[in-house]
């Protein structure tokens, strides 16, 4: 069908066919608080992943996007830099396992992506996410790391079965990183959930300050939370890359970005105003408020 045509209409109704109708956000209620978490018509296939995601996405019962997945996940499998604010239960977690497992690559034999968070419970919570995604990529290997426990258990595991994406908390990583038992030249993806609750913490923001300086330059940077407010929000942005991209072969710069960063802050009851804004362009603004509140 030529691009100036009119689309198609039901032969029985003069209506727009179903499969050329436009899309438009559905609303789902939220039973926890009264408030309204956005489910979006399109598809988790809309997003290209690898088939073996795809597949793992639909024997878990997936089948639309949330409104953050839906604003953040073609962003993050573009390698671009993600700051992302949503309210729990709206599927964060999902936009950096997924992506990071769209892009890496586990033919390389090196820890790929590192994920800190300020607990070991939400460690674990983290890695059954990876592991339950990652279920038809035999290779991938994601290990958890944490202090508490003897370090040379973990050295021993480091050995021995050497994953391609740590969850840690920051002090015992960190710990393994100045020791050697870490490698961090081959990190592409550095991220942060509840990166409020480690940054606020002046010795656990540290901590991540040093690990994030042990990774190589050129990398992913992405980081989540629940709340976050003015102040938390521009020390994220200092481990973002906001300026204008090198003209090199990245990604990014195929799509003539002004800027690897994307933000997002998804709250509240969403509008119909909101829902209906257009796609957001990285040629438009260096910074992207996708407000549904």
């Amino acid at each position: 069908m030529s691009r100036f045509c009119c689309p198609p209409l039901s032969p029985a109704s003069g209506r727009l066919r179903a499969d050329h109708a436009p899309r438009f956000p559905r609303f789902s209620r939220d039973s926890r608080g009264g408030t309204y978490s956005g489910i979006h018509a399109s598809g988790f296939r809309d997003f290209l992943l690898k088939p073996e995601l795809l597949r793992a996405v639909v024997d878990c019962g997936f089948e639309h996007p949330s409104e953050v997945q839906h604003e953040c996940i073609p962003q993050a499998i573009l390698g671009m830099d993600v700051l992302c604010q949503a309210k729990s239960g709206m599927g964060k977690t999902a936009v950096f396992v997924l992506s990071t497992l769209h892009q890496l690559d586990p033919k390389e034999n090196q820890v790929g992506a590192i994920v800190l968070c300020h607990t070991r419970e939400l460690a674990y919570q983290i890695c059954n996410e990876f592991e339950r995604f990652s279920r038809y990529l035999p290779d991938v290997k994601t290990k958890v790391f944490y202090g508490g426990i003897s370090v040379q258990e973990h050295k021993r595991i480091l050995k021995t079965e050497p994953p391609h994406i740590i969850v840690a908390t920051p002090g015992r990583v960190l710990q393994l990183i100045r020791e050697k038992d870490v490698q961090t030249k081959g990190i592409k993806h550095f991220i942060l959930d509840e990166c409020d609750k480690m940054l606020e913490q002046l010795d656990m923001r540290k901590d991540v300050q040093e690990i994030f300086k042990s990774t190589p330059h050129e990398k992913q940077v992405m980081m989540f939370s629940a709340t976050l407010s003015n102040e938390m929000r521009a020390v994220c942005k200092k481990f973002m890359q906001v300026g204008p991209p090198p003209c090199s072969h990245r990604r990014t710069h195929d799509l003539c970005s002004p800027s690897r960063f994307f933000g997002a802050r998804i709250e509240g009851r969403p509008t119909p105003r909101a829902s209906r804004r257009p796609p957001f362009s990285p040629t438009r603004t260096r910074l992207h408020h996708a407000r549904a509140g």
